[in-house]
């Protein structure tokens, strides 16, 4: 009985442990957030790009990868993108037609988060917010600004007709990875105590 009650404690433990670590791991917040249209991206450029991401342990967040049943939508996106470190958006010909797209679009803009734009099969010329009498006016105008902010940002460009996918995963996962790096150097020099000058 003795020994029963002991394994029984070990076995308890050892399951509290493994509890803790996955809860420490799932509630780490994301490094990258990749926003996309998964109609168009999501099997190709995407996917791929949070494989690569993943396979150099940095923790990328994508929807149907990183959200389980039972998490609210915009409550889970929404903290995702506050707590990232950098954005990915991946602009397509459908891209401006999902309110969700331009909602992580806005989002990371008003909070000031670095974005990397990949225009995929689109010029950022083309990318236009389509006014259907369903989102409220001024959703629209947030969505516009956001939008602009990012077709004046410097991104990749990828034509799927002729364009290497391999190529353009590795330059974009480049881009974030010495973006991430460039944003942790920024954070120890805010934190380093400033040394006075001796004349």
């Amino acid at each position: 009985m003795h020994r029963s009650a002991a394994i029984n404690f070990h076995r308890n433990l050892f399951l509290l442990q493994n509890q803790t670590q996955l809860a420490k791991r799932v509630t780490k917040p994301c490094d990258v957030f990749l926003n996309h249209r998964g109609i168009d991206t999501k099997r190709t450029i995407v996917s791929l790009l949070y494989d690569h991401l993943s396979l150099l342990n940095l923790r990328p967040f994508l929807d149907n990868r990183t959200m389980k049943p039972g998490d609210k939508l915009f409550d889970k996106i929404d903290s995702a993108i506050k707590g990232c470190k950098v954005g990915v958006a991946v602009f397509s010909p459908r891209y401006c037609d999902s309110y969700f797209c331009l909602h992580e679009l806005a989002l990371f803009m008003e909070s000031k988060k670095k974005v990397i734009p990949i225009f995929c099969d689109i010029k950022p010329s083309q990318l236009r917010v389509v006014e259907n009498g369903q989102c409220p006016p001024e959703k629209l105008s947030k969505f516009r600004l956001a939008l602009e902010q990012a077709k004046n940002t410097v991104g990749l460009t990828y034509d799927s007709s002729k364009g290497n996918l391999a190529d353009v995963v590795t330059r974009a996962a480049n881009i974030v990875i010495n973006s991430l790096i460039e944003i942790e150097n920024e954070k120890h020099s805010m934190h380093r105590p400033k040394t006075p000058f001796h004349f």
